[in-house]
């Protein structure tokens, strides 16, 4: 399957497949759900992993300035799982934060060994004030978080 995976920018078509995939794994609280206007506002944060024009996960970037980058809203629909493919999005997207140069790229995960796999380290969550201030406020989980930090220097 992942011979004929592409990774791809996000277009405004991917705007329902996304929000689908994420309000899925939001019901079960494994992320934040994000409306269909948030997507489309931030659509070009996006990579989609597309196979022969099938929607098979996204991953998206946020920058916090500073050399500062999230990956969050990390997500494969059920039937595409076990195949790499959330393995893939989070390479691609660190290979294209490496071509910025000297960052740090981050993510709050309740799947730590993935990014380990790439050479991210277990670090403490209070590294990002930013992302507790923005994102972790708002969560229905912020006084019990479950979440793993996980961090990747690039130099």
């Amino acid at each position: 399957m992942l011979e004929i995976l592409k990774i791809r920018k996000a277009e405004e078509r991917d705007v329902e497949s996304i929000r689908l995939v994420l309000e899925r794994y939001a019901l079960e609280r494994l992320l934040l759900p994000r409306s269909s206007k948030n997507i489309l506002e931030n659509i070009s944060s996006f990579l989609i992993a597309d196979i022969k024009g099938t929607f098979a996960g996204c991953v998206a970037i946020r920058d916090f300035n500073s050399g500062l980058y999230e990956i969050r809203s990390l997500a494969v629909p059920p039937e595409f799982t076990g195949h790499g493919i959330g393995l893939k999005l989070v390479r691609s997207t660190v290979e294209l934060l490496e071509k910025k140069g000297k960052c740090r790229i981050f993510a709050l995960t309740l799947r730590p060994k993935l990014f380990l796999k790439l050479g991210f380290k277990l670090v403490s969550k209070d590294l990002f004030p930013e992302k507790i201030w923005s994102d972790c406020a708002v969560c229905p989980k912020k006084e019990h978080c479950d979440e793993d930090a996980v961090l990747m220097e690039v130099n």
